[in-house]
C-alpha cells in the first residue's frame, strides 16, 4: 500500500472515529435521559410501597437493576454499530476526494484534456473540483500556446536564418570583397535581423494571446482606439489612406495589453491590406449588454470561402501584393486569439466593393469568469 493510500485510509479512519464518537455520545445521552428520571423515581419510592405507575400496570414491569443492565448491554452493542456507521459516512464524504485524486493522477500523466467533472450535490469538495477544472483549463491553454509558439517559431525562423547564414558565408568566401561589398552584406544582414525580430515579437504576441486572460480591468474601447491611432496616422498618410473614426463610449473588462494588441492588429491589417488612397473606418459603440468594435477597410476583393482561413497563423490571401511586404500572416490570428481569450464574439464579412469588415463584441463592463 502506497503512502498516499495510507494517508487516505488514515483520513477515513480519523473521520470514522470522529463520527462514531458523535454517534456513541448521542446514544449515551439518550440512555442517560431515560435512566436518570427512572432511577430518581425509584429512589423516591418508600420501601414496601408501590408507585402510582406500578399500581397502574398490570404486568410485572422492569426493575432498576434490569434497566441499568440493559443500558450497559446497549452501550456495548452501540460501539460496533457507531464504528460501522462512522466508517460508512466517512467513506461517502471522501468519495469526491477519491475521484479528484484518481482523475488528477490520469491528468498528471499527460492527459490535460480530461476534467474532474464533479456533479451534484454542490458542496465544498465539488466546488474545489470546479476550481481545479478551471485551473486545468488555463494550464492546457498555456501549454497549447507554448507548443504552438515553438512549432511556429521553428518553422518560420528556419528560412530567414538559413538566408542570413548564406549571405554571411558568401561575403566571407569572396576573396575580392571590398569595404562596400562587406558593408552591403552587413546592411542586408541587419535587414534580415530586423525581419526576424519583428517575427519573434509577432509570435510572442500570438502566444501571449493564446495563453488566456490573467488580468481583468475596466477600459473604454474608444480610448484604446484613440491611443493606437496616434501612432498609425503617419503610416496611413504616407499611403494616402483616410482614417475615419466614429468613437462612442464602449466600456468593457479585459486585459488592457491584449485588447490594445487586438485593436492595433485590426488597424494595421486594414492599412496594410488596402488600396492606395483607400479608407479605413473604426467604430465603437454600446448596444444593450455588449460593446462592439468595428474596423472596415477598402481593398482587394476577398472570397467568402477564404475568410476563416485568414484567422489562422501564417495564412495570407495574396502574399506580397504590389511588391510590398505584407506582414507575417499573424495579425488576424492574434485578433482571433484575443477574442477567444475574452469570450468575445468575432464577426467578419467581405465587402462587395472589396476589403473586409471585422466586428468584435465584448461584454459590457463585466467578464464571464471572475477570479
Amino acid at each position: 500500500m502506497t503512502s498516499r493510500q495510507l494517508a487516505r485510509r488514515s483520513l477515513q479512519t480519523r473521520l470514522a472515529l470522529a463520527y462514531a464518537a458523535g454517534i456513541y455520545a448521542a446514544g449515551v445521552m439518550v440512555l442517560v435521559f431515560v435512566d436518570v428520571p427512572l432511577a430518581t423515581i425509584h429512589a423516591a419510592t418508600p420501601a414496601g410501597h408501590a408507585s402510582s405507575s406500578e399500581i397502574a400496570e398490570t404486568g410485572p414491569g422492569i426493575s432498576l437493576p434490569q434497566l441499568l443492565t440493559g443500558s450497559a448491554v446497549a452501550l456495548v452493542i452501540l460501539i460496533p454499530v457507531a464504528l460501522a456507521l462512522g466508517w460508512y459516512v466517512a467513506g461517502r464524504f471522501l468519495h469526491p476526494l477519491r475521484a479528484i485524486t484518481a482523475t488528477a493522477r490520469v491528468i498528471s500523466a499527460g492527459n490535460l484534456h480530461q476534467r474532474l467533472g464533479l456533479g451534484e450535490p454542490t458542496d465544498e469538495l465539488t466546488e474545489l473540483g470546479h476550481t481545479l477544472d478551471d485551473l486545468l483549463t488555463r494550464l492546457q491553454t498555456s501549454f497549447d500556446a507554448q507548443r504552438h509558439f515553438v512549432a511556429n517559431a521553428s518553422h518560420e525562423l528556419r528560412t530567414p536564418l538559413a538566408g542570413l547564414r548564406t549571405l554571411l558565408e558568401v561575403a566571407l568566401a569572396d576573396p575580392d570583397a571590398d569595404t562596400d561589398t562587406l558593408r552591403s552584406a552587413c546592411q542586408e544582414a541587419l535587414a534580415l535581423g530586423g525581419h526576424q525580430e519583428r517575427l519573434v515579437q509577432a509570435l510572442l504576441a500570438l502566444a501571449t494571446s493564446e495563453r488566456g486572460v490573467t488580468r481583468w480591468d475596466h477600459l473604454d474601447l474608444a480610448h484604446v482606439v484613440e491611443g493606437v491611432l496616434v501612432s498609425r496616422r503617419d503610416q496611413a498618410a504616407e499611403r494616402g489612406i483616410d482614417l475615419a473614426e466614429h468613437l462612442k463610449p464602449a466600456v468593457t473588462a479585459g486585459d488592457p495589453r491584449l485588447i490594445e494588441s487586438l485593436v492595433a492588429n485590426l488597424i494595421d491589417n486594414a492599412i496594410r491590406h488596402n488600396d492606395e488612397h483607400g479608407h479605413v473606418q473604426i467604430t465603437t459603440q454600446t448596444s444593450g449588454t455588449q460593446v462592439a468594435l468595428t474596423v472596415t477597410n477598402s481593398g482587394p476583393a476577398v472570397p467568402h470561402n477564404q475568410i476563416q482561413r485568414l484567422f489562422q497563423p501564417f495564412q495570407k490571401l495574396a502574399p506580397d501584393r504590389h511588391g510590398r511586404h505584407d506582414g507575417y500572416g499573424l495579425g488576424l490570428a492574434i485578433v482571433n486569439a484575443v477574442t477567444q481569450a475574452h469570450h468575445a464574439t468575432l464577426t467578419t464579412s467581405a465587402r462587395p466593393e472589396g476589403g473586409l469588415s471585422v466586428t468584435v463584441r465584448f461584454g459590457h463592463g463585466s467578464h464571464p469568469n471572475p477570479p
